[in-house]
């Protein structure tokens, strides 16, 4: 009898451990805490004095069957680099969630663009689900060709919330933009 008892305790004595290094790598190769964010980020909003941030495009953040609300604007700054400033920002928890920028023209709120094979660029994941919020943008990405702002689980593959981005240079007389909004306007009829 003794040994049995013996055999037992000894190989609880080694499963033990395991099981708890087993637990923990589990826990930290899924860290599943990740998947409900729920921490406010308050970036500050650019100021509107000389030199400052200009504002190019904005939008309002729409989603039924997740609660997005919040603005998306893309300024440009004085040396002239540009970035998406979420503002009022706030949507519900989700596993994994990143900023999109993609190519919008015709899409639904609540739809996943992705299985319609619409271009996007990754802006990087979402830094919370609550607060003002910037996120850079690369020279080589534009804002005409990609109209919409999306907030999307790219775990779940579901659409949280977008934010059509309309154009607020679209009245000024700057030659260079209104050649590249003619140029995209042309590009966007030629593919319908």
């Amino acid at each position: 009898m003794k040994a049995v008892g013996t055999t037992l305790g000894v190989k609880r004595i080694v499963l033990l451990p395991c099981a708890v290094v087993i637990l923990f790598g589990l826990w930290y190769a899924f860290r599943p805490e990740k998947l409900f964010i729920n921490k406010k980020v308050d970036e500050a909003a650019p100021s509107a004095s000389i030199g400052q941030p200009e504002a190019l495009f904005t939008g309002r953040f729409g989603g039924q069957s997740h609660n997005t609300m919040g603005r998306a604007t893309i300024f440009r700054k004085a040396d002239g680099s540009r970035y998406l400033h979420l503002s009022n920002f706030s949507t519900s928890d989700g596993p994994v969630l990143h900023v999109l920028l993609i190519n919008g023209s015709g899409i639904e709120a609540d739809k996943d663009f992705e299985l319609e094979g619409r271009k996007s660029i990754d802006l990087g994941e979402l830094k919370s689900t609550k607060g003002e919020q910037d996120y850079a943008l690369t020279p080589a990405v534009d804002p005409i060709q990609f109209d919409t702002a999306a907030i999307y689980s790219i775990v779940s593959h579901s659409n949280f919330g977008i934010a059509r981005l309309e154009n607020l240079l679209a009245e000024q007389s700057d030659p260079a933009v209104q050649k590249l909004i003619r140029n995209n306007e042309s590009m966007r009829r030629a593919e319908s």
